[in-house]
């Protein structure tokens, strides 16, 4: 059996195993110390990728958004009527999963002779706050809402999912913690569809 390889530099001698062990640690903690930055320089053009292909995708995005929530409407509310989507458009990150998403400001108009009897507001009284003067008609009921869309491999698609009561940038807010603002556009409010 032959003894192990050593390498003497006037300090003691030292085996071959320790300092490859050494150079590794090494390695590991600057590659983990510039880890982030690198990442963050990848993503960068992926972004802009993603709000381009967003904008590009957006009119058959909002036309399956609208499909979907008139059809799979979530337990205890009425049925859609039409949505308005704003021109704005927040981009973000989930923190932990990476994944993009597009948050886009809506008022989903709602049917009041579709109303479940758990509603927590009545149809022939409701809240001043809910209307909107320029698209509400009598006996119609406005809701606010953010529509959620989400980049896959290499497109957006949606759920057809709301986060009601709060705007984008309320959305936002509330899970500050989950979200990393990615950019916005400016808010402007397109027809009803």
């Amino acid at each position: 059996m032959s003894a192990p390889f050593r390498i003497g530099w006037g300090l003691g001698v030292v085996d071959l195993p320790s300092i490859l062990a050494a150079v590794g640690i090494v390695l590991l903690a600057v590659s983990f110390l510039a880890w982030r930055p690198i990442r963050m320089a990848m993503r960068r053009p992926r972004i802009h990728e993603a709000r381009q292909s967003f904008r590009w995708q957006r009119e058959r995005l909002e036309a399956k958004f609208i499909q979907l929530g008139q059809r799979d409407r979530q337990p205890g509310m009425p049925r859609w009527i039409a949505c308005e989507f704003d021109d704005e458009v927040a981009f973000v990150r989930n923190r932990h999963t990476g994944e993009l998403s597009a948050f886009v400001g809506v008022s989903v108009i709602l049917d009041p002779h579709d109303p479940p009897a758990d509603l927590p507001f009545s149809f022939e009284s409701p809240d001043a706050e809910l209307f909107d003067s320029a698209a509400a008609r009598p006996g119609r009921l406005i809701r606010e809402a953010t529509a959620v869309f989400r980049l896959g491999r290499d497109h957006w698609d949606t759920d057809g999912r709301a986060i009601f009561n709060l705007t984008p940038s309320e959305t936002i807010r509330f899970y500050h913690h989950d979200l990393e603002v990615l950019g916005e556009n400016p808010a402007h409010r397109s027809g009803l569809v």
